[in-house]
């Protein structure tokens, strides 16, 4: 029996159906300037957020504050490129 290559997809399939509404949390420590940065670096990858609907919520004992914003996906590769910039970020501890 002759062997046939099968195809693979360049690449994986993915779970999300784009454009959805994405929600994406992000950590760091209490400072000034902490919640613009985060919402330059998310502007720009996704230029329609609006920044009214940022929550920001501070730890029990106020030393960190965390951010969620749910930006309008379109692909997969924009939601990788603003993740990975997220967690670059020097004031960025963590982002889920």
């Amino acid at each position: 029996m002759p062997y046939v290559a099968m195809n693979a997809p360049s690449e994986p399939e993915s779970l999300i159906e784009y454009p959805c509404d994405f929600p994406i949390k992000i950590m760091g420590e209490t400072q000034p300037g902490f919640a613009q940065e985060v919402m330059a670096v998310v502007l720009r990858h996704a230029p329609d957020f609006d920044a009214s609907t940022m929550e920001m919520r501070k730890s029990r004992l106020g030393k960190y504050l965390s951010l969620t914003v749910t930006v309008r996906a379109q692909s997969r590769l924009q939601l990788d490129d603003l993740y990975r910039e997220l967690c670059d970020h020097p004031m960025v501890k963590m982002v889920l």
